[in-house]
């Protein structure tokens, strides 16, 4: 019998032509991956999901509070979302997710997170901007933000993001944060350039590099993930 190949979706969006698909590791008989590419080149996979768990992780290590209200730029395959919900110290979370393609999918139940996400009633899905939002005036403040949407801070997916890097975004941001809360950005390379601006804009910075091994390719990886705390 053939190993399974099944593309769940492909559309053209505005950052270019996205496709869901499943297929089973020709070296792992009968497991069964997700993956999302976008224009034909490799953007996340169920297989390895380390370091967006991770994001989620960092975020409310840094905040001792309780009943935290979270933001997540960016829904992907759900991992980050899922992590921030396996905390009985979140009240709440909330999505915004640019693409309605990738919304569908959840809705659809393509995502290996489905069942975890799709039975929580603290969860709210959104289609939007997350940079369009958090660079605009605050209409809400949240204790968590966590952004796992880009490449890295050098290498968006759209240009139009790029301010939000700056020390006059991330300013606009903090004003999203609740006193003591936390920012998490997820980037696939180290920037000290983007550290150093967290750290003008933010009390308290951490970096943390996720190391894992991507056995399919036998190559050692890194993802980097920048957290910060606004000032109590």
């Amino acid at each position: 019998m053939a190993p399974l190949f099944e593309v769940l979706d492909f559309q053209d969006t505005e950052l270019g032509e996205l496709c869901l698909r499943r297929r089973e590791l020709l070296s792992r008989p009968g497991m069964i991956i997700t993956e999302v590419t976008l224009d034909h080149g490799f953007l996340m996979s169920s297989y390895h999901t380390e370091s967006e768990r991770r994001l989620a992780e960092l975020a409310l290590e840094m905040h001792e509070g309780k009943a935290l209200s979270v933001l997540v730029g960016g829904l992907g395959l759900g991992y980050t979302a899922q992590a921030a919900l396996a905390s009985n110290r979140v009240a709440r979370v909330e999505v915004v997710e640019l693409l309605e393609p990738v919304i569908a999918w959840l809705e659809k139940g393509w995502l290996p997170t489905e069942a975890a996400l799709a039975s929580d009633p603290r969860l709210e899905v959104v289609q939007g901007d997350v940079y369009a939002r958090l660079l605009g005036p605050a209409r809400e403040q949240f204790d968590l933000i966590l952004i796992d949407v880009d490449h890295a801070p050098d290498e968006p997916l759209d240009s139009n993001s790029g301010a939000f890097y700056t020390g006059q975004g991330l300013a606009a941001v903090s004003q999203h944060l609740s006193p003591g809360g936390v920012l998490s950005v997820w980037s696939t390379d180290p920037s000290p350039a983007f550290e150093q601006t967290l750290a003008s804009a933010f009390e308290h910075v951490d970096v943390e590099v996720v190391r894992w091994w991507n056995d399919l390719i036998d190559v050692d990886k890194e993802d980097t993930l920048f957290t910060a705390r606004k000032p109590a």
